[in-house]
């Protein structure tokens, strides 16, 4: 049977490729967009079954609650939430201004949570769904220059995996989806410079530098990328965490073996802090 999926930010990268990969298979999208520029060419790419909607993730929850309303009532009910529209933010932590740290909590972890929170009923009520939160390697380690971007995304594996828990009795799955470097506008587009600059941080122009070299030649495919996402929403056991690329993939194993070690370094003084007897009754 076909699903039918919500996916924000078509516009391009990841979003647009699994937009194009679900439809592909007969499925029906309701596809968000920032503003009205590209509503009316998403739709053609499958007439009646592309539908698509502007939403920012940093409108109010009054708008974001009425444009999931506007989705189920466009498709007849949503299988699939996407939380793919986002941005990295690059500077040091010292460097970001006020506005700009709000601005990237907003888009990448409050605007998703808000989604989310306004769909679940409709997904409760069915019984069934599936919530695929598109994170990143910079929701499992974090790099120097991309600290707020970093945040976002450790905040949105946290809530991830708390609503696992909570769902899965429901019938509802959770997979947070951790790319690595995939041949997007990412780095263009979506990609912004905190404003203020201190000298000391100086590594933080060089690491653009790298990263703008590095635009284009990116190894993941978002097709393939876009498939590997189908792949985990039709598996019988989902799974909570999905590195996509041999970078993200060794990425998430290096992370896992540091956080090992240390462990084991510091065991003596971890396990030394409860108290010497257990208190009687």
């Amino acid at each position: 049977m076909a699903r039918h999926w919500l996916i924000t930010g078509v516009s391009g990268g990841l979003g647009r490729a699994l937009a194009e990969e679900v439809l592909g298979r007969g499925d029906v999208v309701v596809g968000t967009l920032r503003g009205e520029d590209g509503l009316a060419a998403f739709e053609q790419l499958a007439p009646g079954r592309a539908l698509a909607l502007p939403l920012d993730t940093t409108d109010s929850p009054e708008v974001i609650a009425d444009r999931v309303a506007q989705a189920v009532r466009l498709a007849g009910h949503i299988d699939v939430l996407v939380n793919n529209a986002g941005y990295g933010l690059l500077g040091a932590v010292e460097e970001t201004g006020e506005d700009e740290l709000r601005h990237q909590m907003d888009t990448n972890f409050f605007g998703p949570l808000r989604l989310i929170r306004a769909l679940l009923p409709h997904l409760r009520a069915r019984g069934t769904g599936h919530l695929v939160n598109i994170s990143s390697i910079a929701g499992v380690r974090g790099q120097a220059g991309l600290g707020l971007y970093n945040a976002s995304k450790f905040a949105l594996e946290g809530l991830s995996e708390a609503l696992m828990h909570e769902l899965k009795p429901l019938g509802i799955a959770v997979t947070i989806v951790e790319p690595g470097g995939f041949r997007t506008n990412w780095m263009g587009k979506g990609l912004r410079r905190a404003e203020h600059r201190l000298p000391a941080y100086a590594s933080v122009d060089d690491l653009a530098a790298t990263m703008r070299r590095f635009d284009g030649r990116q190894p993941g495919d978002p097709a393939r990328g876009a498939a590997a996402i189908v792949a985990a929403v039709e598996a019988a056991e989902p799974p909570l965490r999905l590195p996509l690329g041999a970078d993200a993939h060794q990425a998430v194993r290096g992370k896992l073996a540091e956080v090992g070690r240390e462990l084991d370094v510091w065991e003596h003084v971890s396990v030394s802090t409860g108290f010497e007897s257990p208190v009687a009754g």
